[in-house]
């Protein structure tokens, strides 16, 4: 994957690597999102077997995919007692618009940024230049 994002202009990026990029995941991490959304809710063993890895494994991407709005988790009962999670991936659409704010987000972001940079640079260079 490209390293900045004027490599990123001129390399063939895919979906997969914006979305790495955008959302800061790993490749198993993309994986795992796909299985779950192909296959529907399941818990972290059941992935760990789709994706033949260990349910540690699988728990960590399914971790790393809740904090970034890409599944939740829902809590089942067990008739004899007890509980355990099943993980949800939400739709597609709903990923690419995710996308698209962030996207938008750090734009406008750094526009804003870039509205003072000749402010900014300028007192950078008198800063260094004092120590």
């Amino acid at each position: 994957m490209a390293s900045s994002i004027h490599e990123m202009l001129r390399a063939n990026c895919k979906c997969d690597d914006v979305a790495k990029c955008v959302l800061g995941l790993k490749n198993l991490d993309l994986i795992a999102y796909k299985k779950l959304f192909e296959h529907g809710p399941m818990t972290a063993e059941e992935l760990g077997d789709i994706l033949h890895r260990e349910r540690s494994t699988a728990y960590r991407s399914l971790q790393n995919l809740i904090a970034v709005g890409l599944v939740y988790r829902e809590t089942k009962s067990i008739q004899i007692g007890g509980y355990y999670y099943e993980y949800v991936a939400i739709p597609p659409e709903q990923f690419k618009q995710m996308l698209k704010q962030n996207i938008t987000d750090w734009y406008n972001k750094m526009n804003k940024l870039l509205d003072n940079f000749e402010q900014e640079l300028l007192e950078s260079v008198s800063e260094s230049v004092s120590d």
